[in-house]
């Protein structure tokens, strides 16, 4: 038996743990949960430490459960938040942990046949046929309001400046997710939930209910919520999320993501989303401090994530993607499909024009002022071309240079360049 405890105490994954849980897990194989927010068909990063957890729960030799919160996204979770959630059906719902599912196989071992398998499981298939009246008298009356009151996540609600307070609904919340732990007690032997840390007081709800309605032991770990050093948001960037569906993040902004993470927050991160062990990671750190500028601890840390949630394969792409954008040739960005030849000019200035004015024969004045703007006149135009600073396509070009289709970067593309920086992407239509 791995002491599961160590391993996620180097990794700085752990924020508060119930006392005694480490000697209950080395006892024998326990079983231990984490709940997943089903609102969407596709986990975010941010969903990822919750998931390491269970893997490296499963990797000590005990048995994972991730548990889709059907009933309890109907609900929607106070913890960190202001506002309350948009409610969804069950088809959403259904389909959503149909998908998540898919994502998580990518990490936790669902089919072995080993008594630790990872299990999915979905909260709603317990809660839907429980009555109110049933559940207000079989768990609402071992719990206190009192209790209920003196969770963190409920007096920010009620207390803060902009609070509108909180409905019944949501304040009922952490008894639903304390039923999940006392369903789970009981029909998984499941004795441990694990969760962010904001989830500290609807977990020991869980623990409590399963000491007073089953005179029994439940134990309670969270693990710090990731942060970035320059205080921005973990997980988000200018678009949003960063998905593990390729469709919603493609695997090239997926690699970037991590790839351009800071070097505080990578030695952080590769502790916790990889599981590249202690003495790798360590000779990682030393190699990337004689070498910051070569950024090797994040080049490791986004090649172990890409492949993880995505594919050698795609990793590779990635880094063709990413090398294309310096490489002094054309071979490498007309090897890219349309998305992410876009992809890696995201935030470069681009125009369109039409097939028609280029079968007009496009002269490099019309292409680098009048139709694109992108110098502000045509005498601009004239004297960088003069001054030989003008690059079509990453070859240098002169006035006298009209432009066809045979200049097309597959069959859509021109790239204008000023200098060694200043990119402009013409998209024929």
């Amino acid at each position: 038996m791995k002491n599961f405890i160590e391993e996620v105490t180097w990794r700085g994954m752990l924020h508060d743990v119930m006392p005694g849980t480490e000697e209950h897990l080395m006892e024998q194989m326990r079983v231990a949960y984490v709940g997943i927010d089903p609102t969407a068909d596709s986990l975010h990063i941010g969903h990822l430490v919750g998931v390491m957890l269970l893997k490296h729960f499963q990797l000590s030799g005990h048995k994972p459960l991730a548990l889709v919160g059907g009933a309890t996204g109907m609900i929607g979770d106070p913890s960190g938040k202001s506002n309350e959630r948009n409610l969804l059906d069950e088809a959403t719902l259904r389909h959503n942990q149909e998908a998540i599912k898919g994502q998580l196989a990518r990490f936790l071992d669902f089919t072995s046949a080993e008594p630790n398998a990872a299990e999915l499981v979905n909260n709603y298939d317990w809660m839907k046929e429980f009555s109110f009246l049933d559940f207000i008298r079989d768990v609402g009356k071992h719990i206190t309001v009192n209790y209920m009151m003196a969770k963190d996540s409920v007096k920010k609600r009620l207390t803060g400046e902009t609070s509108e307070g909180m409905s019944f609904t949501e304040f009922t919340y952490q008894l639903v997710q304390g039923y999940d732990f006392l369903h789970l007690y009981r029909a998984k032997k499941c004795t441990l939930q694990m969760g962010g840390s904001d989830q500290w007081g609807n977990i020991t709800t869980g623990t409590e209910l399963v000491r007073r309605i089953e005179s029994g032991k439940a134990y309670a770990l969270t693990c710090p919520l990731i942060t970035k050093a320059d205080g921005t948001k973990f997980g988000k960037s200018e678009g949003g999320n960063i998905w593990l569906d390729a469709e919603r993040t493609s695997p090239y902004k997926f690699y970037q993501y991590w790839l351009n993470t800071s070097d505080v927050d990578a030695q952080k991160y590769i502790k916790i989303f990889t599981f590249l062990d202690k003495e790798t990671i360590e000779k990682l750190i030393a190699v990337h401090n004689e070498a910051p500028h070569l950024r090797a601890l994040q080049k490791r840390l986004a090649e172990e994530i890409t492949v993880m949630v995505h594919s050698v394969a795609d990793l590779e792409n990635a880094i063709a993607a990413s090398n294309a954008f310096f490489s002094p040739s054309m071979d490498e960005l007309k090897k890219l499909d349309e998305k992410t030849f876009l992809e890696v000019f995201d935030g470069v200035p681009q125009a369109e024009i039409s097939m028609e004015d280029l079968n007009a024969g496009l002269d490099m004045i019309a292409a680098l002022a009048a139709k694109t703007n992108f110098l502000a006149s045509n005498s601009d135009a004239r004297r960088e071309l003069k001054q030989n600073s003008i690059s079509l396509n990453k070859e240098k070009v002169g006035e006298d240079k009209i432009i066809t289709k045979e200049d097309l970067i597959n069959n859509q593309f021109l790239l204008l360049q000023k200098g060694k920086k200043n990119y402009y992407v013409i998209k024929v239509k």
